[in-house]
C-alpha cells in the first residue's frame, strides 16, 4: 500500500441505489396494493350480482369477493423483502446506564 492515496483505502463503495426504500415508501407501496386488491374484489362483488353469468362464472366472482380481503391484508401486513426485522440490542455489562433516579429532564 505504499503510495496509495488516504482516499483509495476505503473497501466497501456504497451507492445511493443500495439503499432501502424508507418507511414511508414501503406503506405508501403496501396501501396502493391493498386498494387495488380491495376495488378488484368491490368489482368481483358487483358482477357477482349484477352481470347475468351462469353460475359457475358467478361463483368465481364470489369467490374473488370473498378471498380477496384476505390475501389483501395480509399483503399490507408483510415488510418488503428488503426491509430486515427490527432488532432490539440489550446493553452490554460495560456500558454505563443513566442511574433511574437521574432519568428525567432537568433532576
Amino acid at each position: 500500500m505504499k503510495g496509495m492515496k488516504w482516499w483509495h483505502s476505503k473497501k466497501d463503495v456504497h451507492q445511493v441505489t443500495d439503499a432501502r426504500p424508507s418507511l414511508t415508501a414501503d406503506i405508501h407501496r403496501r396501501e396502493i396494493s391493498y386498494l387495488i386488491k380491495m376495488g378488484i374484489r368491490t368489482l368481483c362483488l358487483i358482477l357477482a350480482v349484477v352481470v347475468p353469468v351462469p353460475w359457475p362464472y358467478r361463483l368465481l366472482f364470489i369467490a374473488g369477493a370473498v378471498f380477496l380481503p384476505y390475501i389483501a391484508v395480509i399483503g399490507a401486513n408483510e415488510r418488503g423483502a428488503d426491509v430486515p426485522p427490527p432488532t432490539f440490542q440489550t446493553p452490554e455489562a460495560n456500558q454505563s446506564e443513566i442511574p433511574r433516579h437521574r432519568r428525567e429532564i432537568g433532576s
